[in-house]
């Protein structure tokens, strides 16, 4: 049998491995090198150094872009994963009508970006209307307005793994608690949460990630608007490589430098809440 896996392997893995290196190794690897060059085409490439990264760190759109981000994401993670393990507890506890409730939770998960940011830009500025003011009036309404969102969003999809992670934990250790006299809120906090650290570590580096790279929400909610203030990272990006003419370079350099950046917070967020996961 192995003799047959090994005399087939390349002839499964040639086809996948093409197709993503020459969809994405390549197109990477291009995108990292013109970062470096004034460009308009990949074709007409200039080396220009690191003038781009220059330019854009003194882009103060693109710090504004990036405190804005991070405010987001803070908040984001933090109540996501909040509402969706106390959503997911409280289905694990024998409520009626448990995978109905499921199902309606995890549905937002399932539209499209785009759809769900027109969708709530309607519902805010409809209830924003009998004050007089939109959703653009004020920074303070595009934030909240892409906290609501994101929630909505991802809580149903959270959920699902937390109460993955709840279920898998032996109902020895949860009766070891109660004969031992521990209340429900010591064994949530010295049981349940310890035991589903793995569902935190998978949940916390998609909330996480997502939020970083949130774009057609907050292109479809807000469009940036007021100004510029509440344009994230990703929008930001879009907005200097496509319709500011001379700067393709410094929007390749944008995102190269969002790349990065997004990829050193998840590696640490991995590496943080792995150390805190305990074996079964």
């Amino acid at each position: 049998m192995q003799k047959a896996y090994k005399k087939y392997f390349w002839l499964f893995v040639l086809p996948t491995l093409a197709a993503f290196t020459l969809f994405f190794i390549i197109p990477f690897i291009m995108g990292i090198v013109l970062s470096f060059c004034k460009f308009t085409t990949v074709t007409n490439a200039t080396w220009v150094g690191i003038r781009n990264y220059q330019r854009a760190f003194s882009n103060r759109d693109f710090i504004d872009s990036l405190l804005f981000t991070a405010k987001f994401t803070i908040v984001s993670v933090i109540t996501v994963n909040v509402f969706a393990f106390i959503l997911a507890y409280a289905l694990t506890r024998g409520i009626k009508g448990t995978n109905l409730f499921r199902t309606v939770f995890f549905m937002p998960n399932l539209i499209g970006g785009i759809v769900l940011g027109y969708i709530w830009q309607l519902l805010i500025n409809g209830v924003l209307a009998r004050f007089g003011v939109t959703i653009t009036t004020d920074a303070k309404y595009g934030f909240w307005g892409l906290v609501i969102l994101m929630n909505w969003q991802l809580i149903g999809y959270m959920m699902i793994i937390y109460i993955a992670g709840i279920q898998n934990i032996p109902t020895e250790l949860v009766e070891a608690a109660k004969i031992d006299g521990a209340t429900r809120l010591q064994t949530l906090f010295k049981v349940t949460i310890p035991m589903v650290m793995p569902s935190v570590t998978i949940c916390l580096f998609l909330t996480l990630t997502n939020s970083f790279k949130l774009f057609d929400q907050n292109l479809a909610l807000t469009a940036g608007g007021p100004g510029k203030q509440t344009a994230m990272m990703a929008l930001d990006i879009y907005t200097t490589f496509y319709n500011r003419n001379g700067w393709e370079g410094v929007g390749q350099a944008k995102a190269v430098m969002f790349f990065i950046l997004v990829g050193i917070l998840a590696l640490s967020q991995l590496y943080f809440t792995r150390s805190k996961e305990v074996e079964n």
